[in-house]
């Protein structure tokens, strides 16, 4: 059945008021009337404002969980950006505290070849500076082992400073490299000069009483120590120059039952921390007189005929 045949018109029994089209074309008239009474005389402008005050609590209400939701995403996003940024900040203060270390280093370092330079150059005895490699594996002896050698005409007895004081003596020389046995070893012994009395004596390594210490042996109970006194090499041995600190009187031990005191020294040079070194030439090498120079064959022939 075609569709324009239908009748659109409800039943009787519901017809009520005017027709659909009718309220239409009203309404439509109404709505053009207002849109143009609001644009040219704004009669609706109370009845908006009414409504949107009465609206505003809703429109609150409404926002709060977009809002939210806004809050928190920003919250976290700036919360990963914060803890970024801090992860950089702590990796930039850690490279600045190594390179702070670093330079503290460096300063010390560069003060200690500062003073082993001023006492190389207050010495006459020729030398050669030196590294300290690494200490002896032997945890039974206190030596270390420098870079120079046979290469760098290095002798057997030669001794070694630092930049406070003497450090120890060069017991074994190898090509490249020298092994050195410090004062405080328990077999080295060194002559030493009381700089307040004068007296002489002989200073052993320590080890037992105390780790990197020296004894100053055979002196009588009754001799003239105190603590405090500066111990230098007497230069009577032939191997140590004069006047090289050696070490400071620590504790002085008199017994009735001894004859002799017990004197514990501390050693001036950093037997435990060295690093740059001086490497000095025996005594006995320097004095040595220069071997006599033959004279050649034809000379002599030459003056037999004469």
């Amino acid at each position: 059945m075609p569709l324009g045949t239908l009748d659109g018109t409800p039943p009787p029994f519901f017809r009520q008021g005017p027709s659909a089209r009718s309220k239409l074309i009203f309404f439509s008239a109404l709505a053009l009337f207002l849109m143009v009474a609001d644009i040219r005389l704004k009669v609706t402008e109370p009845l908006r404002l009414a409504m949107a005050t009465a609206l505003q609590p809703v429109q609150w209400l409404a926002m709060r969980p977009v809002l939210l939701a806004q809050a928190g995403g920003n919250y976290f996003q700036d919360l990963r950006s914060a803890q970024r940024g801090q992860a950089a900040v702590e990796k930039r203060l850690a490279a600045q505290s190594q390179n702070a270390n670093q330079v503290a280093q460096l300063k010390l370092e560069n003060a200690r070849l500062r003073q082993l330079l001023s006492v190389r150059e207050r010495l006459t005895t020729p030398g050669q500076a030196a590294q300290v490699l690494y200490d002896s594996a032997d945890p039974y002896t206190r030596k270390v082992v420098i870079d120079v050698g046979m290469v760098d005409q290095v002798q057997a007895g030669s001794p070694v400073l630092d930049e406070s004081g003497v450090l120890g003596q060069v017991t074994r020389v190898y090509p490249l490299v020298s092994e050195v046995t410090l004062i405080t070893d328990r077999d080295q012994a060194i002559p030493i000069l009381n700089t307040r009395t004068g007296a002489r004596g002989v200073a052993f390594g320590d080890p037992q009483v105390r780790a990197g210490a020296l004894e100053l042996r055979f002196m009588a109970a009754n001799a003239d120590v105190q603590v405090g006194d500066l111990l230098t090499t007497s230069g009577v041995d032939g191997v140590y120059p004069a006047g090289l600190p050696v070490a400071r009187v620590d504790k002085i031990e008199r017994r009735v039952d001894s004859a002799f005191a017990r004197i514990s020294c501390l050693p001036v040079a950093l037997v435990s921390g060295a690093l740059h070194v001086v490497v000095l030439q025996p005594i006995l090498a320097t004095l040595a007189p220069p071997a006599p120079v033959e004279p050649a064959a034809g000379s002599a022939k030459k003056g037999g005929r004469r």
